[in-house]
């Protein structure tokens, strides 16, 4: 998916439909000159509702479609026929997607699954038509229920990223190249810093039919928790995985250092991230031989950790068992 095209931030404008008016109609015909009231209720106005698609993975739709209305519903009728409701508004958004309070950036509700559905905006509900009115004292009531309005509002919708596990690291630590060596996603790679600009997703094939999600997450770097680079934007997305992998190239020039800095950010920007499992690995270690191995082992940080090489296809097979038991334990 290509930069422009990634959205995980819309700010939107919905309106919800207006109840239909309640009927006062008296009952006419030709064997009835004065017939008692026989006014339907008026039918419910049209919710803003949103829906999860697994079909969708940005909210890029939403960007040249701020405003969503659904449609008022219609008044109650003769024979206490009943309104027809407005039509709802839906909005597909991906899974994992969170509505938000633009003012307080309070959570409204999040998406996470396919088909899952949430009222945003209620419509506003039909008035009672004068058949509801009727009493021994008063047996023709000549007023119904107007309809009730509608309500509107401007919705912040965040899209987190749902996967099992994330990448974590420096620009250039190597996150896209095993995301490409481990799954089928063809994430843009180089030598340079940010080459990633957008949240990647794969789909790692382990054995007997199983898998998980893997993403790769643009590169962190120390002060992205105050907003600092990609800052907000990304961190955001490691919040819904359930484990963290934290990269650290074999050339680093203090490897537990850089761990201890990714670490630190995490932190900053929401402390239940350090209740993630984790896992370092160093990686761009086909160069190495084991004694300097050994030599960087003695340095690292107390925390399960292993060698790879994804050009090299070092130590991917024993790195996607030790994710598939850190996921099932």
């Amino acid at each position: 998916m290509s930069n422009a095209n990634f959205v995980d931030y819309v700010k939107i404008f919905c309106r919800s439909g207006k109840g239909g008016s309640g009927s006062a109609h008296l009952r006419r015909d030709k064997l009835t000159s004065k017939g008692g009231p026989d006014g339907g209720d008026g039918g419910r106005g049209g919710h803003v509702i949103l829906r999860g698609s697994s079909q969708v993975w940005t909210l890029l739709h939403l960007k040249y479609q701020r405003h969503v209305f659904a449609t008022n519903g219609e008044s109650g009728g003769s024979s206490l026929k009943t309104g027809a409701s407005g039509n709802d508004a839906f909005i597909e958004v991906p899974l994992g997607t969170v509505a938000r309070d633009p003012e307080t950036m309070e959570v409204v509700f999040e998406i996470t699954s396919h088909g899952e559905e949430k009222i945003l905006i209620p419509g506003g509900r039909g008035g009672l038509g004068n058949d509801h009115f009727k009493s021994s004292t008063h047996q023709t009531p000549r007023f119904a229920q107007p309809g009730e309005d509608g309500a509107e509002g401007w919705f912040v919708l965040e899209l987190k990223l749902l996967a099992d596990v994330g990448l974590v690291g420096f620009p250039n630590a190597g996150k896209s190249t095993l995301l490409s060596a481990m799954s089928a996603a063809k994430p843009k790679i180089a030598d340079y810093p940010f080459t990633t600009l957008v949240p990647n997703l794969g789909i790692v094939q382990y054995r007997d039919d199983r898998s998980f999600v893997m993403a790769d997450i643009p590169g962190i770097i120390e002060g992205a928790s105050e907003g600092k680079g990609l800052g907000h934007r990304f961190l955001r997305h490691i919040e819904r995985n359930s484990m963290l992998i934290f990269m650290v190239p074999s050339d680093s020039k203090n490897i537990q250092e850089e761990y201890q800095v990714l670490l630190s950010e995490l932190e900053k920007y929401n402390p239940e991230l350090l209740d993630k499992r984790r896992l370092l690995v160093i990686s761009k270690s086909d160069l190495l031989d084991e004694e300097l191995k050994e030599e960087i082992r003695k340095d690292l940080p107390p925390v399960k950790s292993l060698f790879i090489s994804s050009v090299a296809n070092l130590g991917l097979v024993t790195l996607n068992d030790i994710i598939w038991s850190m996921l099932t334990s």
